[in-house]
């Protein structure tokens, strides 16, 4: 989304947001949520064995390499070299496992932004896990297609090659009454009446997007794909707005109090298929989860109301790794509603 901003102080906000980015990078706690995922890291693993054939004696490239494991499973799939491309200070430990591992031969750790990255040669794959939370959080999408345009060669392999999204409405009656509960039991626990602040704390939970486990129960709707994502052909430009349609239709008399939404990636396995990494909830958990959004005003339903409308991302004007997220809404034949939502970095 193009800044207002003269182009000095744009480049300096940049740098800020990418600085604090790499930085949440680099220790080992965030990494060890990652790898002991085992969703994630199977799956890949998995894919990286399934293209062996595709794999041995040719050159890869690993955007945001991390503690490079999956550099180490593409070597084990046959690779001839592997590029373990990472901006944060992690990179360190990523030539520790390497070396343990007796792979330097093999992989070489280049301890810098891809967009600043100067290669030998052209790369014949492309490996990243540069999935955020509501998929585009973090921004790591960008830096894909910066590697796939400058690095890959003509008909080169993107792992993963397909992203979706995916949303259902959902009722959650009893959360939204727990955030302003508190305030409401003040003037009976303490003789101080609080309840001024419900409305507040309830306008900043519906604000926010919240990263949580969520049960497919509460769902009163059936789930669709809202946007769909070809990493061979996406751009940069395409990112800064990526829209999506939705309708549903109501199961059963209910409250709408908001959408569920989560993600899966896709392998190309060439003559094995595809292979699917998913956060479903109703699939084994991740540590993506799901991601809620609860709207500001709640809508009755009955059985086979329609619920549609439209939902963008965008990144946000305050940071570009941040995300924004608006939803318009209409319930029936009722007048339709806009709701913004924000992600930064405390994703809640």
């Amino acid at each position: 989304m193009e800044s207002t901003n003269p182009p000095l102080k744009r480049f300096k906000a940049a740098s800020k947001n990418d600085d604090f980015y790499f930085k949440s990078y680099a220790g080992l706690d965030i990494h060890a949520e990652m790898i002991s995922d085992s969703v994630r890291t199977n799956t890949y693993r998995l894919a990286l064995l399934k293209n062996c054939d595709r794999l041995i004696g040719k050159v890869v490239a690993d955007i945001g390499a991390g503690t490079g494991i999956l550099s180490c499973f593409c070597v084990q799939a046959g690779a001839r070299k592997v590029y373990a491309i990472e901006a944060s200070s992690i990179a360190k430990r990523c030539e520790e496992v390497i070396k343990s591992n007796k792979m330097e031969n093999k992989i070489q750790v280049i301890n810098q932004r891809v967009e600043d990255v100067h290669l030998p040669e052209k790369v014949d794959v492309i490996v990243s896990e540069w999935m955020g939370y509501f998929l585009l959080y973090e921004s790591m999408l960008n830096s894909v297609i910066y590697a796939r345009d400058k690095f890959l060669k003509k008909n080169g392999l993107i792992l993963p090659s397909i992203a979706s999204i995916y949303m259902a409405p959902i009722t959650d009656a009893e959360r939204l009454d727990e955030v302003t509960s508190l305030w409401k039991t003040m003037q009976k626990l303490y003789g101080v009446d609080m309840s001024c602040l419900a409305p507040h704390a309830h306008k900043l939970f519906t604000r926010n997007i919240h990263v949580e486990e969520f049960p497919p129960k509460n769902m009163i709707g059936f789930a669709e794909k809202i946007i769909d994502l070809d990493l061979n052909r996406i751009t940069v430009k395409d990112l800064e707005c990526v829209k999506g349609q939705f309708s549903f239709k109501a199961m059963g008399e209910s409250e709408l109090t908001g959408f569920v939404a989560w993600f899966d990636v896709h392998f190309d396995c060439g003559d094995s298929g595809l292979i699917e990494l998913s956060t479903s909830p109703s699939k084994h958990p991740t540590h993506w989860r799901q991601c809620i959004l609860y709207l500001n005003k709640s809508e009755n339903v009955e059985q086979d109301t329609t619920i549609e409308g439209t939902i963008t991302l965008a990144p946000s004007q305050i940071m570009s790794r941040f995300l924004d997220v608006e939803i318009f809404c209409k319930v029936g034949n009722r007048d339709g509603s806009v709701y913004k939502f924000a992600m930064d970095d405390n994703p809640t």
